[in-house]
């Protein structure tokens, strides 16, 4: 190849999508989703047919595809059915037959070159990295040997990964040699006397064994040993010891695989580099009553300060009954009938826009008309629309502090004395008597319609009940009320945190006692003081010298219902 051939190949960029008639073998990592590839959330949001290997594939590509969704604008239908999956990749179980065991690498080869013959973009998920201890090189031979295209996209091994996330460095300026050993019947410890760090894997339940041996070999019984099981995901669980006393202390702390074992000095760091375990909220399982489509923010913000969110809906939210109101409104938008178009909530945004891409519309029919929104979320949605709010309250972000703000109509500046107030059917008259109080006409408009969603599954009504749940958030009054009737009150070592004063005012109605208040009215803020309220919980336990607990795993000595 000359020169200048090369330099054209290498300018030549990787398609951006699996290529018909072909496999993407495709690595995803240890286990936290945040560690895919750019190149491997591309193919996944183009697949036609996704190959999983692990049962936690399938919310992996959901995740994926929900992401690139949001990323593109994608407004979900205020009308949509909950369980209704939106369009998607076929799925194909590439790791368990129907029996439930696990398939040979002969049987998942076969399922892959099937796939990969039907002429459609197919990616093939594999754990870890596909040519690292899996499956990938016998499925890509088979595919070779069938005359078809594939690629290989590598994953973030757990080897690296893991102690990462636990806090272990494999080497240091001082140690600077590791050695990775898949622990089997026949290995010559005494070759690894000297190795600065070793990484061991499969070696949960020969640990005792295989610690004696490097003990025998001449390592130190006091080398430090770490054993973490399920790395980089919210069960992650680190035990610290020496080649002495690791078979007892993790047969105590029953761990089980999948786990990397570190043994050297580099273990003596995490004392200092744990990062991930000792996240405010690490393991903390919260429950988020919210609206299906709003409830993504809450849990990607909960998620990164370590905790484990459950969204359960609490509200349904559905077009008006009758849909003649909303037509009529939105026809007197066009024709220019209003100064001003209020929108309250998110919901009233995604209804108002459906609207008119029913009737062709876009952004272009707001030419002359003044837009408020009640809050920075609310303007946010606007502004994803392509329109800028004129408007934001510059206080409390409320129908009260949009008020405060709101201009008196001025019949010599304002042409138009109408506004547009598209809401919920179950919104108060607050903002509506203020305008009229400020010289506004209102056609206050029921855009949709807030109704109480079914019951949550029984394991999930139960969790809550019995305190199986670390905290639950409370988004509005609604979502008390909701909750509390399809699902029935949170037990009493059940941290409860609220958005605001009103909210905090409706839960103790119902019995609960509030423990975080957000410092102002703001999903994300709520989150924030839920995540301070587990740091500082944290930091008292261990300067009162306990272990460490989340609140499920107390039994509180007294309720802690309101009488």
């Amino acid at each position: 190849m000359t020169r200048a051939t090369a330099a054209s190949s290498a300018a030549t960029p990787a398609p951006a999508t699996a290529q018909p008639g072909g496999v993407a073998f495709v690595g995803t990592g240890p286990g936290d989703p945040d560690l895919l590839t750019v190149r491997a959330v591309r193919l996944i949001e183009d697949a036609d047919v996704v190959i999983t290997e692990e049962p936690h594939h399938a919310d992996l590509v959901a995740v994926v595809r929900a992401r690139a969704a949001a990323a593109d604008g994608v407004v979900p239908s205020v009308a949509a059915d909950d369980d209704e999956a939106a369009d998607g990749p076929e799925l194909v179980d590439g790791g368990f037959g129907e029996d439930g065991q696990p398939l040979t690498h002969a049987a998942r080869a076969k399922v892959v070159l099937k796939q990969a013959k039907r002429g459609l973009r197919v990616v093939r998920l594999l754990g870890g990295d596909p040519f690292l201890y899996a499956s990938g090189p016998e499925e890509a031979q088979a595919v070779a040997k069938a005359g078809l295209g594939f690629e290989i996209v590598p994953g973030v091994s757990s080897v690296g990964a893991v102690p990462a996330y636990a806090g272990i460095p494999l080497t240091t300026k001082d140690h600077r040699e590791v050695a990775v050993v898949t622990c089997g019947d026949k290995v010559d410890w005494s070759r690894y006397v000297d190795t600065p760090t070793l990484v061991l894997l499969s070696a949960v339940g020969q640990i005792g064994d295989i610690a004696a041996q490097l003990v025998a070999a001449g390592r130190s019984p006091q080398t430090p040993v770490a054993m973490t099981r399920v790395g980089t995901t919210t069960e992650q669980q680190t035990v610290t010891s020496t080649l002495a006393d690791i078979a007892a202390e993790a047969r105590a702390a029953r761990i089980a695989p999948p786990a990397i074992v570190v043994v050297g000095a580099v273990v003596d760091l995490r004392e200092k580099l744990s990062w991930f375990e000792t996240k405010p909220l690490f393991g903390w399982r919260v429950l988020v009553p919210r609206t299906k489509e709003q409830s993504a923010s809450v849990s990607a913000r909960l998620r990164g300060y370590g905790a484990v969110p459950e969204e359960v809906p609490t509200i349904s939210v559905e077009p008006p009954r009758n849909p003649q109101q909303m037509d009529k409104a939105v026809r007197g938008l066009v024709e220019g009938r209003y100064e001003w178009i209020a929108f309250t909530s998110v919901n009233a945004v995604k209804a108002v826009r459906e609207k008119f891409e029913e009737y062709g519309l876009d952004a272009r029919a707001f030419s002359g008309l003044k837009i408020a929104a009640v809050g920075d979320k609310t303007a946010r949605a606007i502004a994803d629309w392509g329109l800028r709010a004129d408007l934001v309250p510059s206080g409390e972000q409320s129908a009260a502090g949009l008020l405060a703000d709101w201009p008196e109509y001025d019949e010599q500046l304002d042409p138009i004395n109408r506004v547009f107030l598209p809401r919920a059917d179950i919104a108060t008259e607050n903002l509506v008597a203020g305008l009229i109080d400020l010289g506004w006409e209102c056609d206050d408009v029921t855009a949709y319609r807030t109704v109480r969603a079914a019951p949550p599954p029984a394991p999930t009504r139960d969790a809550i009940k019995t305190g199986k749940f670390d905290a639950v958030v409370f988004t509005s009054s609604s979502t008390v009320r909701n909750l509390v009737g399809i699902a029935g009150k949170p037990h009493p070592s059940t941290v409860i945190a609220v958005i605001g004063p009103a909210t905090a005012k409706t839960a103790e109605e119902h019995g609960l006692r509030v423990d975080v208040l957000a410092s102002k009215p703001d999903v994300d803020l709520l989150v924030d003081a839920l995540a301070d309220f587990g740091a500082t919980r944290r930091a008292a336990m261990i300067e009162a010298g306990e272990p460490v607990t989340k609140p499920s795993d107390r039994k509180p000595s007294a309720r802690r219902r309101k009488a």
